[in-house]
């Protein structure tokens, strides 16, 4: 059976999927040959026109009920529709870690759509769902961005925390925003010696993964716990600390590379104060370009207070 490319965007009701879906079927570039097959699994306020549809030879078909969105329901609709390409438009109630797309169908690309305003609404009430959606995604759009400019740098922050990789794109009435995160930091980046505590350590990490000029030539210090990953290259560990990503049970262990002929003394585990300078470099487990630590000094130390950190 050939494989169906399959384009899946999420977000919850009124999110501007809809909207986003019937712009992208309507460009020139989407007037491709054969049928698209376009499975809608909510209904918000802006339907699909027949004449748009008609026009991008797109057949829709509703799910109503998230018992029905399985593979057995979705190759019936293959074979009924013959689709060389499909959109799915995922119900935000529904838990998307309970998505399954038949053995054949591939997920080329997925986008979360977010409406700003609401943003810190959902984020506080339905976390895990959030979480799901965005976990993911290649892409995430904030849009209605327009009364909420000062919270967007923690938006990103907190849509960082779940999915490192993801592309964050924020628009208002305008069209997309350009440079949001800027110098909203909570530490003095014009001072050669930063000392990350909870709150500044995640959001250095964060800010390392695009920025990680602005700490080259600073002495970092940092309280952390001591890991060594299987068939790390010698000299080298990674002192992290753990995160709550999206829920007490969502922990992730966030660290980037360092240079340190004394590590093998250290236990994983094990609590030390690292103090080093940072350079972007080509690391084999990157796999590319990333920021590596060279110590200065590993010291050991007790367990802090909290040793969990948080992305406020």
């Amino acid at each position: 059976m050939k494989t169906k490319s399959v384009y899946m965007i999420n977000g919850f009701l009124e999110s501007g999927k809809s909207q986003f879906i019937a712009f992208t079927i309507a460009q020139n570039y989407f007037q491709i040959k054969g049928t698209t097959l376009l499975i809608v699994c909510e209904e918000g306020e802006n339907e699909y026109s027949p004449e748009l549809l008609a026009k991008s030879r797109t057949v829709m078909e509703v799910i109503e009920n998230e018992e029905d969105f399985n593979p057995s329901h979705l190759s019936q609709l293959e074979r009924k529709i013959k689709p060389d390409r499909i959109i799915i438009e995922y119900n935000g109630m529904w838990n998307f870690k309970n998505c399954k797309l038949p053995w054949n169908w591939k997920c080329e690309q997925q986008i979360t759509l977010i409406d700003a305003s609401t943003f810190t609404m959902f984020y506080t009430n339905m976390r895990s769902l959030l979480a799901e959606m965005i976990r993911n995604s290649e892409m995430i759009i904030f849009n209605r961005c327009d009364n909420v400019r000062d919270e967007l740098p923690n938006f990103r922050r907190n849509i960082k925390a779940v999915n490192q990789v993801a592309d964050v794109v924020f628009e208002d009435a305008n069209g997309e925003i350009d440079e949001i995160f800027e110098e909203d930091l909570p530490y003095d980046l014009s001072k050669d010696e930063i000392v990350l505590d909870n709150q500044g350590y995640g959001i250095w990490y964060l800010d390392c993964m695009e920025h990680a000029e602005r700490y080259i030539g600073k002495r970092l210090v940092m309280q952390c716990m001591v890991m060594h990953p299987d068939k790390f290259p010698k000299g080298y560990f990674i002192p992290g600390r753990m995160a709550m990503t999206c829920c007490a049970d969502d922990m992730a262990f966030l660290g980037y590379a360092c240079e340190y002929e004394g590590n093998e003394q250290f236990k994983d585990k094990e609590w030390v104060v690292v103090t080093a300078t940072l350079t972007k470099e080509y690391f084999s487990d990157y796999k590319g370009e990333g920021p590596v630590l060279h110590a200065i000094s590993v010291e050991k130390s007790k367990e802090p207070k909290d040793p969990v950190i948080s992305f406020g």
